[in-house]
């Protein structure tokens, strides 16, 4: 099978790591060790597909050698192709490097409310939580995942892909609320989210979500875009999920950074968050209005209708005074520069005053980051 010792030695869940020493014993041509582990990884866990057609094919070692995984004549062959590829994901995902001294890079500020957030790594199977310590972001685990069985890029309903994008965590859906192909719960995000509803894309029902009990997981690509964890992966993430607040930013491949690193970044987008919010307290509304970018939408208006109104708003105030606090900042995937900062805001004025949990995504456009789009998360 032409398997190799690790690049960096893994610490993974104790089914993981068993599926694994077995694969990789049977690179070394070690069958007895493989055959055992996989005993008493089925054991446990009966219902480990990949881990049955590894028996199958220890078995058959006995008498013929193993040139790959599903050696058995007549087995539907799509089906042994996604347990392939997930023996394949499996073992890249043992040579992953824990990331103790990084973050990705997406993670700029993460308010004291915001305890962890969740990154995919969509290239490597491989969902990661980090913790919010003092505002960073801090590695605490990992879960081989599987996502939209033609991959990333989500834009209409039914084309079975996982969007892109950053997201959140909007509910939870128990167990018996759901049919038994959900496994041990859902937690369905907020996609389309603003961005993608500016960009014209659609469709509805990206969860996290479990397994049926006859499957311990699935194939890299096998759902029809949700994000689908073994169950006892998805209750251990349960308890540390918060709706409506829990981020869920999903990337091809992830920029990793050190401490210190995006700190320039976030700092440019404080600033340009504090002059913002200063600008609107000066009811200089021209002044204002240029922190908008040329292609600026709300809910439905353009940068000439949201000009027009503001004119029209701050004319009628005597005085106003905007606070912004628990401030995100989280960097979207992709190659443009785009940022989106959730925070709650407290506005007064002369005759109004009101207090609501805001969303912007700021873009770079001529050097300085705009707003693209305002409104209420």
């Amino acid at each position: 099978m032409g398997l190799g010792p690790p690049a960096v030695a893994r610490q993974l869940a104790a089914p993981e790591a068993m599926l694994v020493r077995a694969l990789l014993d049977i690179g070394e041509s070690r069958f007895s060790a493989a055959l055992e582990q996989i005993d008493k990884l089925l054991a446990s866990n009966p219902n480990f597909r990949l881990a049955q057609l590894v028996k199958g094919d220890l078995l058959l070692a006995r008498s013929r050698p193993i040139n790959s995984i599903g050696n058995a004549s007549g087995a539907p062959s799509e089906q042994v192709d996604g347990l392939r590829e997930e023996a394949r994901a499996r073992l890249a995902r043992y040579q992953i490097e824990t990331p103790r001294e990084l973050a990705p890079r997406y993670l700029l500020q993460m308010p004291q409310k915001q305890k962890y957030a969740l990154v995919l790594d969509s290239a490597k199977s491989t969902l990661f939580l980090f913790e919010n310590i003092g505002g960073a972001a801090h590695y605490v685990a990992d879960y081989y995942v599987t996502i939209g069985k033609n991959g990333l890029e989500k834009l209409r309903q039914g084309d079975k892909r996982t969007p892109i994008g950053v997201y959140h965590v909007v509910s939870q859906l128990p167990r018996d609320k759901l049919s038994d192909f959900y496994g041990s719960g859902a937690f369905p995000l907020n996609y389309p989210n603003e961005w993608d509803r500016v960009r014209g894309r659609d469709g509805s029902g990206i969860w996290l979500h479990g397994t049926p009990r006859d499957t311990y997981s699935r194939p890299p690509r096998a759902s029809d875009g949700c994000i689908v964890l073994a169950n006892a992966d998805l209750e251990a993430l349960a308890r540390k999920l918060q709706i409506g607040s829990t981020p869920v930013v999903i990337a091809d491949a992830l920029d990793w950074a050190r401490p210190g690193e995006v700190e320039a970044l976030k700092a440019d987008l404080l600033i340009a968050m504090e002059r913002w919010r200063r600008d609107w307290e000066s009811r200089d509304t021209e002044t204002y209005l240029g922190h908008y970018a040329v292609n600026f939408s709300s809910n439905d208006m353009t940068l000439v209708q949201w000009s027009a109104q503001k004119r029209q708003v701050n004319a009628s105030k005597a005085w106003i005074k905007v606070q912004l606090s628990d401030v995100s900042l989280l960097l979207y995937p992709g190659k443009e520069e785009i940022a989106v900062a959730t925070f709650d805001q407290d506005y007064a004025s002369s005759n109004l005053s009101n207090r609501m949990t805001k969303r912007q995504y700021w873009i770079k456009e001529g050097g300085k980051w705009r707003i693209v789009y305002e409104g209420a998360a």
